[in-house]
């Protein structure tokens, strides 16, 4: 079940959002400055609610320009056979789908294959569409799945072509797992359900996608 944001919460993200919109649309100049105040505040309530240092808030909460729209990313369910493959996350230790945001230049199909490479490695080749879900970005703590910033997530249901594993900044390592053995999840960037429903998909070549 989806968790609700508590009232501190849902009153910085609005506060952020109605300062972004007038930085960006405002016309008057000492307008923008008490808007670029109101952003600064609701940084700060961020920061205070969530305990992590301002400038990590301020990179993943108010560093947007214009209309403030959710964030766009992608995740590749990548299978051979009945196993799934993950990368270990170098930020957290955690396992995830190979991913992440999408670039400004290129379609979201060609983000997935992009972020595949880049994390894993492997080539891959885009089947279908599982599901469109909601996330966040995360400034919370590592049990957080509540977020402050809306995030489209596409997950991919991908075929593995091949490939081997080089080392980059974002993840140490690569592996396939079965859905009984799988490690410990990174939870901001895919949950336990969502791993469970790619298995289904998988399995399944009726599967129609999902969506929130």
């Amino acid at each position: 079940m989806k968790k609700e944001m508590d009232q501190i919460t849902k009153w910085a993200v609005e506060l952020q959002s109605i300062a972004q919109d007038g930085i960006e649309y405002g016309h008057d100049r000492f307008d923008r400055e008490r808007y670029e105040q109101v952003r600064k505040i609701a940084t700060e309530m961020m920061a205070a609610k969530t305990g992590q240092p301002i400038n990590i808030v301020k990179g993943l909460f108010s560093n947007d320009d214009g209309y403030q729209t959710p964030k766009v990313s992608t995740r590749a369910a990548i299978f051979n056979k009945e196993k799934i493959l993950l990368v270990k996350e170098s930020t957290d230790n955690l396992w995830s789908m190979p991913g992440g945001w999408c670039e400004p230049n290129i379609t979201v199909k060609e983000n997935c294959m992009k972020e595949a490479a880049e994390e894993s490695g492997h080539k891959i080749e885009v089947d279908q569409i599982i599901a469109v879900t909601n996330h966040s970005t995360n400034i919370y703590d590592k049990e957080r799945i509540e977020r402050a910033i809306n995030v489209c997530n596409v997950i991919f249901l991908c075929k593995d072509l091949g490939g081997k594993f080089s080392q980059n900044t974002e993840t140490d390592k690569c592996s396939f797992f079965e859905f009984d053995n799988l490690p410990p999840l990174s939870l901001p960037r895919n949950s336990l359900a969502e791993i469970k429903m790619c298995f289904e998909a998988n399995q399944n070549p009726n599967w129609q996608t999902k969506f929130e």
